[in-house]
């Protein structure tokens, strides 16, 4: 199965996004579309682009990017309630199409701020009910036509969307990538998504989700292609074991002294996949050889939690194993984010495709 390799690229309203360089115009087209041609030119497939509110509208900068670039995959995440299926579902065929089969899709149903668009959930219950529905509505929008769905949360009647998603291969439309590490979670996963992205955890807690995930698939009678399985992750690469060491030991101390200011996301903390990973601490500060859970201690959150840390080899090592249960799809990044690009662009991802090119 062929491996894909995507960055990060941090849509944000203020600079300095984990450790980010501080630069005028941080958020520029310009700066944007650095980030994205610096991607194509250092081997990497695309980036993921996050939401939230009070963020840069990701759809926009997905499409920006995509006009500026070539072989670019924007990884857009979407969040039901902020979109409505259909209005969804034509906006993503509509860049496909205008890019030639290069839009990616990642579901989020992590809580936001609702109120501030008019937006309402209940309970987790209620929440991957409506994932679960936006996802199969929005699939079948992409596959066939004169679509009727009348669901608990979303309702469409005799739907088409034009133009089509790009068919290509075994591509029938844009892979729908989802998160979450919650039952409710693992069950819309195991059903309707085309990839389960994990979070920075020990090799044994992704070997026990994957396996778990592909029985909750036969058990819940799974109507898609294979679930696969991807892992976004801080990979912290330097020349040598010992600088890598020294530079996270040097930005965890930087975390710990500002401390007192940062601001911790009360959203980060309310998810399952999030406290996993913030409990990995009790298990010690490096697990796995060079998974470092020193970060999530002092304010880091989401990728940020936990680094793996090390030379390219070191990384690159410890990546061939998360492959070898299964993962086959690797969105990483490290700051600042530009410089990082190229680095490991230069360093990690050679060794990485080779040990495809071999398997």
């Amino acid at each position: 199965m062929s491996l894909e390799f995507l960055w990060y690229i941090p849509n944000q309203a203020q600079p300095g996004h984990r450790g980010d360089d501080v630069v005028e115009g941080h958020n520029s087209l310009a700066t944007l579309v650095r980030h994205a041609k610096a991607l194509e030119e250092h081997g990497w497939g695309g980036a993921l682009i996050g939401t939230g509110w009070g963020r840069p509208d990701t759809f926009t900068v997905a499409a920006a990017l995509a006009a500026q670039t070539t072989t670019f995959q924007p990884l857009i995440a979407a969040r039901p309630g902020y979109w409505r299926p259909a209005n969804f579902a034509s906006a993503a065929a509509t860049l496909d199409h205008l890019t030639g089969g290069r839009v990616l899709v990642n579901i989020v149903s992590g809580r936001d701020n609702l109120a501030a668009y008019d937006d309402s959930e209940g309970d987790q219950a209620h929440r991957y009910a409506r994932t679960r529905e936006f996802m199969q509505i929005v699939r079948r929008l992409w596959t066939e036509e004169n679509v009727t769905y009348h669901g608990e949360h979303f309702s469409v009647t005799d739907a088409t969307v034009a133009p089509r998603t790009v068919v290509r291969g075994e591509r029938r439309h844009p892979r729908l990538y989802f998160g979450g590490a919650s039952a409710a979670a693992e069950k819309v996963a195991a059903t309707e998504a085309d990839v389960q992205l994990f979070w920075g955890e020990p090799l044994d807690g992704v070997a026990q989700r994957i396996e778990r995930l592909r029985r909750l698939g036969e058990t819940l009678g799974r109507e898609h292609a294979p679930l696969e399985f991807g892992l976004r992750v801080t990979t912290l690469v330097r020349d040598t074991t010992e600088q890598a060491w020294a530079d996270a030991e040097a930005k965890v101390a930087q975390l710990a002294e500002a401390k007192g200011t940062l601001a911790r996301d009360l959203n980060w903390q309310a998810a399952v996949g999030q406290q996993r990973l913030l409990d990995l601490a009790a298990r010690g500060d490096v697990l796995d050889d060079n998974l470092y859970t020193a970060p999530g201690r002092f304010g880091g959150g989401g990728a940020g939690t936990t680094w793996l840390v090390g030379s390219a080899e070191d990384v690159a090592r410890s990546l061939r194993r998360y492959q070898a249960l299964g993962v086959t799809h690797f969105v990483l990044s490290d700051t600042p984010y530009l410089p990082e690009i190229k680095r490991q662009g230069e360093q990690l991802l050679p060794l990485l495709r080779e040990e495809a090119l071999v398997a």
